[in-house]
């Protein structure tokens, strides 16, 4: 779902549920701990769950990936379905993994219907970058609007180009037989 919906509705329906009204926000409220909206540890949970189904994918490629043949070599020698999947299968699908943890990064970093919608625009708590652009922009501040959007595109240039490197030096230990 958040793949195919507006952040704006995710987020609209995570303040509902974390509210202190909402399901979870009223259990949280129940054990004493803080709510979640408008505070940075409900915008890190939002953004986690906003950028999850880029998070999901490459790991599920990796696995899809490994095929059955190494799993089949290590049940032959006695190994159980559990030592395979945690001493053959992660260290196999770890490619996928990193690409994983990149991604969700980066997506998360440039996201603004979520963040604003349960994090807010508070100063020094929940105002990212996204948000900074957009504000600057409605102030008619297109000076400050493009620094930050070109610090945006060349942080998108070096998360990329640092994805494509990971991803092809894992493709060259793969080749050359040597896999972590």
């Amino acid at each position: 779902m958040p793949l195919v919906l507006p952040p704006t509705v995710l987020g609209f329906y995570l303040l509902l549920l974390l509210s202190p009204q909402g399901a979870v926000g009223s259990v949280i409220n129940n054990i004493g701990l803080s709510p979640l909206p408008f505070s940075f540890a409900g915008l890190v949970i939002a953004s986690m769950l906003y950028s999850l189904p880029f998070v999901v994918q490459p790991i599920q490629n990796a696995f899809l990936t490994i095929g059955k043949g190494p799993l089949e070599a290590a049940a032959t020698l006695r190994s159980s379905p559990l030592n395979r999947f945690f001493h053959v299968a992660i260290p196999l699908a770890r490619p996928g993994y990193i690409s994983a943890a990149i991604l969700g990064f980066a997506h998360t970093v440039g996201e603004l219907g979520v963040v604003l919608m349960i994090g807010g625009n508070i100063s020094n708590e929940t105002r990212v970058i996204s948000i900074q652009i957009y504000d600057h922009v409605e102030a008619l501040e297109y000076g400050q609007a493009h620094t930050l959007s070109l610090l945006m595109v060349a942080f998108a240039f070096v998360v990329l180009a640092f994805l494509y490197g990971v991803q092809k030096h894992q493709k060259s230990k793969a080749v050359s037989g040597v896999v972590f």
